[in-house]
C-alpha cells in the first residue's frame, strides 16, 4: 500500500484491457485502453476514457467512429504490439492483421474475441487529462465465445493504470 488511500482504492477496481481502433478517411490507428464501460441499454452506449493528446482521440473526433476490440486473457500476446504509442511504434497498423468493420471501417483485429463498432455521440472534456468519449454501438461480433471471466484484464498482465 502507498500513503495515498485514494490511489490504493482505485487500484482495487477491476479494469478490462481492450484495443480501441479508429479511422478517418484512409488513416487508421490501434491503441490499448482500460477505462471502458457500457453506459446505456437503449440506445446502447459505451464510454471510453481517452487521453486528450492521443492520436486515436483526434481520429475519433475527425472520423466520428471507433471500435472496441475485446480480448480473452489467453490472448495477451496478441494485444501487446498495440501497447506502444504511434510515435514509438509507427508501423503497428501495417503490422496488424485485421478486417475493416462493416459499419465503421475501423480495424477489427483478427485475434480479438469480440468487437463493438461505435458511432461517436459526444466527446466530453471533463477538465482532466482524459476525455470521456461516448459511442453508440452500431455493430458487433463474437469470434471466440466466452464470458467476462475470460476477458483480458490489466491484472492478468500485472499492470496498473489507475490511481
Amino acid at each position: 500500500m502507498s500513503d495515498d488511500p485514494g490511489k490504493d482504492a482505485l487500484r482495487m477496481m477491476p479494469y478490462g484491457f481492450y484495443s480501441i481502433t479508429s479511422r478517418h478517411g484512409d488513416e487508421k490507428n490501434i491503441m490499448v485502453a482500460n477505462w471502458v464501460m457500457q453506459t446505456s441499454f437503449e440506445p446502447r452506449y459505451v464510454a471510453v476514457g481517452l487521453q486528450q493528446t492521443s492520436y486515436t482521440h483526434k481520429l475519433i473526433e475527425d472520423g466520428k467512429v471507433f471500435a472496441i476490440n475485446i480480448f480473452n486473457n489467453s490472448d495477451v500476446e496478441a494485444i501487446k504490439p498495440f501497447t506502444k504509442s504511434r510515435e514509438k511504434n509507427p508501423n503497428k497498423v501495417e503490422d496488424a492483421t485485421f478486417q475493416d468493420g462493416l459499419k465503421t471501417g475501423c480495424p477489427i483485429l483478427n485475434d480479438a474475441a469480440a468487437f463493438l463498432e461505435c458511432k461517436l455521440i459526444e466527446v466530453m472534456n471533463i477538465g482532466g487529462d482524459h476525455d470521456i468519449v461516448i459511442g453508440e454501438v452500431i455493430g458487433a461480433g463474437v469470434m471466440k465465445p466466452g464470458d467476462s471471466s475470460v476477458t483480458l484484464t490489466l491484472s492478468d498482465i500485472g499492470w496498473s493504470y489507475a490511481g
